[in-house]
């Protein structure tokens, strides 16, 4: 069985979950933000690694609508299965994270006047469901269009870049909610259920 058209299913799934992850923080009703309280610049050097690691998917792409893995048409298949799965989770997690926070989301660390700490929604199940998402769209991006060498590298500059938006996030968190915050940090894992 010729599996021909599987990159190119993949590509377009990949593709329209992108254009939803678009819509998700562009057409988002946005309620009046209250003015801020604190912010984390820190976070800042996160974000520069977390875009550098997507440029690195993108921009080091294999030849286009090709397979991760041309030879073995079990790899190939399940490759083009978590793609697509994650691409589809990832804008579901992020889709529920953004109305969860509402005038609270923010692209950078900070914290805003009357700031609730959020633990209900994808934050019943990890602290920064938004940077799961984030992860998921990363490996969908470069399972559909990149090699795995691009990926690999990408998948740690994105870490990396990660837990220092993490670290600084939580500083301002746990200056703000004290042993509020501390319980739910040993509660729940901070992007991976029971991993991190």
């Amino acid at each position: 069985m010729s599996l021909s058209f599987l990159p190119t299913l993949v590509f377009v799934a990949v593709m329209l979950c992108w254009f939803a992850f678009g819509g998700i923080f562009l057409f988002r009703k946005k309620p009046p933000s209250p003015p801020d309280q604190k912010r984390a610049p820190g976070s800042n050097v996160g974000l520069v690694l977390q875009g550098l690691s997507y440029a690195i998917v993108w921009g080091a792409r294999r030849m286009v609508l090709t397979p991760i893995a041309s030879g073995n048409k079990f790899v190939a298949v399940t490759a083009a299965l978590v793609a697509v799965i994650s691409a589809i989770g990832s804008v579901m997690i992020i889709k529920s994270a953004v109305e969860t926070l509402g005038k609270e989301w923010s692209v950078t660390a900070r914290l805003v006047e009357g700031h609730k700490l959020a633990t209900t929604g994808p934050y019943a199940r990890v602290r920064h469901p938004i940077y799961t998402g984030m992860l998921g769209m990363l490996l969908a991006t470069g399972l559909a269009m990149s090699s795995w060498k691009s990926l690999i590298v990408a998948l740690i500059v994105f870490l990396i870049g990660t837990m220092i938006r993490i670290r600084s996030e939580e500083s301002l968190l746990r200056e703000a909610f004290g042993a509020e915050f501390e319980n739910y940090a040993r509660r729940v894992s901070a992007i991976m259920p029971g991993i991190y």
